[in-house]
């Protein structure tokens, strides 16, 4: 049995790991056009931010190990062309410009996705950079140690992430976003909550502005001096970081003839089989199925790539496993402030035909004699019609996180907002007041519901 895996990172590398397990005789071969085969990209802010000083901190696992499992990593070799119909893949290595054909049985295709960048002017000037690969988190550690001033355009996951890194190396920071809101994922009002309590401990360290897009970049062959908007803003800054979100790989499997989705992504069933036989895809060039209203998402997690992996893996070696979906759960922090959520938005769950209702409620996150109590303003969504829970967003200083996370066992359930409502919850004055704030907002979601017969 011949195993091609194209891409590494955590699906790829996930399904090499475990195709190995799976067939201990089967001759796998990934190539990668990065430099790095398994690390975890999703460390890369926390690396700019000095929580570690060496980058190889985020490395999992080494081309070294894995050819220690007689598993053969091919790194710098981009796969430029698939040939379904003699079940060949056309490698170009990057280093020698040598091009060849590698024969496979089974194919896996884990090409990620790439950063989107905006039509700004004089946007390839040096000092701009994104960030996705371990080459873009050490280069901008690098210039932020040795600058005093940063533009991050986009304030998404990664814009919002990053904000703190640069913050906690001392640097003052412009976030420019061109939506009316940051964090967009999020709802209107619970956007607009994480911008203003973002601002309440700004301190002068940093300024967001929304509704603003960059057009242009200037400077000169040392690097970026200015960045211009189509208002007419001007920052002054020592370099930029492009944060304006992700777009899948699918380009090639496009031309092998292999069905894309609505999305964007790469359509695959629950078995991560594509249209065309012994063809799998994984990670973040895929598209998912959201389980709560069974409609398509595409939702680049590292945690969803893995379990995509490993699902992959399974079933071209011949086994029988199944990813049936994601509920939408995320989480992400800026200087202290977490926001998380899970399932749906109620913007969301209108553009899908629902009859949403919510309710917002901010709470302690503990019993308010303990020293290290904080706020969480949690907002609740459950279906009118059935009061099947939706959906939840926490913000706040507290445990916004595992409020989410309680909810996500709901989510799977498609249980009633009555029936959460039902929950034994835990109790302790380090951890919870008397009533959590789940349950306070559930009791309230529960009487705006339509009640049951």
């Amino acid at each position: 049995m011949k195993i091609i895996i194209l891409g590494g990172v955590a699906a790829g590398a996930k399904a090499a790991a475990k195709a190995r397990r799976e067939l201990p005789d089967a001759e796998i071969n990934l190539y990668t056009d990065d430099t790095h085969i398994s690390y975890s990209a999703c460390g890369l802010p926390y690396y700019i931010e000095g929580n570690f000083e060496d980058y190889r901190m985020l490395l999992v696992r080494s081309p070294e190990e894995f050819e220690s499992k007689n598993v053969h990593i091919h790194l710098l070799n981009r796969a430029v062309k698939i040939i379904p119909e003699t079940k060949q893949v056309l490698i170009l290595n990057l280093e020698s410009q040598r091009a060849f054909l590698a024969d496979y049985d089974k194919l896996i295709i884990a090409t990620g996705a790439r950063p989107v960048i905006p039509k700004i002017k004089n946007v390839n000037l040096p000092n701009v950079f994104t960030i996705r690969k371990i080459e873009d988190g050490i280069a901008i550690k690098e210039k932020a140690l040795k600058s005093s001033r940063a533009v991050i355009v986009g304030a998404g996951y990664i814009g919002i992430e990053l904000l703190e890194a640069l913050v906690k190396q001392n640097l003052k920071v412009n976030v420019i976003e061109y939506a009316p809101n940051i964090m967009t994922i999020f709802d209107d009002d619970m956007s607009h909550l994480i911008k203003q309590q973002l601002e309440s401990i700004s301190e002068g360290r940093f300024e967001i502005y929304t509704s603003e897009i960059v057009t242009e970049f200037s400077g000169d062959t040392e690097g970026i001096h200015t960045v211009r908007t189509g208002t007419g803003k001007e920052f002054k800054t020592d370099f930029a970081v492009i944060c304006t979100g992700v777009t899948p790989n699918v380009e090639i499997a496009r031309d092998a003839g292999i069905e894309i989705g609505i999305t964007g992504a790469i359509k695959v069933n629950d078995k991560m089989e594509t249209n065309i036989e012994d063809i799998y895809a994984c990670g973040d060039c895929v598209e998912e199925n959201l389980i709560i209203s069974d409609t398509k998402i595409w939702l680049p997690l590292g945690s969803n790539a893995n379990k995509e992996g490993r699902v992959a893996a399974i079933n071209a070696c011949g086994g029988d496993e199944h990813f049936h979906g994601v509920l939408g759960s995320s989480v992400t922090r800026c200087l202290n402030l977490t926001m998380s959520m899970t399932g749906l938005t109620e913007k969301r769950a209108v553009s899908l035909g629902y009859s949403p209702v919510s309710v917002t409620v901010t709470k302690n996150d503990k019993v308010g004699y303990m020293p290290d109590v904080n706020n969480i303003t949690l907002k609740l969504t459950a279906d009118y019609k059935t009061g099947i829970i939706l959906g939840a967003q926490a913000v706040g200083a507290g445990d916004a996180d595992k409020r989410i996370n309680a909810l996500t066992a709901a989510l799977l359930a498609k249980m009633t907002v009555q029936e959460f409502y039902k929950n034994d919850l835990t109790y302790a004055p380090p951890f919870s007041p008397t009533i959590d704030p789940l349950l306070n907002a559930a009791q309230l979601l529960a009487g705006k519901v339509s009640p049951k017969d």
